[in-house]
């Protein structure tokens, strides 16, 4: 089986590469695929060279080529510097600051309930009692915090 495999020289990494673009396709998460096209780029260099490289040198070329795959990706696909329309998308409870709402449950030490739309949120601020309108003014995760309107 060495001998076989040995025998085939570039066609070794033409191979492993489309076995590891395959296995992204498995895998999601777009590691394989660098790695799958740092295997053809060294399969295409030893095409075009000859098998120059002894075996070890051949996995020293990919592991480079590999390293600069990965770090040449990260810097043009970095997900940081994407700017979304909608800043609170993840933040629910900031959506509805400004919000002038009902309070369900009174606000008593600080602490009680408003309904937003058919669902009851917990609430923090003044007291007042059920029925009061009040403002949101804040959220700290579920919570939100509230004043008179």
């Amino acid at each position: 089986m060495i001998d076989f495999l040995s025998g085939l020289g570039h066609w070794n990494w033409f191979i492993a590469g489309v076995l590891l673009m395959a296995l992204e396709t498995l895998i999601p998460g777009v590691h394989f695929l660098w790695f799958g096209l740092s295997a053809v780029i060294v399969g295409i260099l030893l095409a075009s060279l000859g098998d120059v490289f002894t075996l070890p040198w051949q996995f020293v070329v990919f592991a480079v080529i590999s390293v600069a795959t990965v770090f040449w990706v990260r810097r043009f696909a970095n997900a940081q510097g994407v700017e979304s329309a909608e800043k609170d998308l993840n933040q629910r409870g900031a959506q509805y600051v400004g919000r002038i709402v009902v309070v369900e449950d009174d606000i008593s030490g600080g602490r009680g309930r408003v309904r937003v739309g058919d669902t009851l949120w917990p609430a923090s601020g003044a007291d007042v009692p059920k029925g009061t309108r009040v403002r949101i003014t804040g959220a700290n995760g579920t919570v939100f915090t509230v004043e008179p309107a």
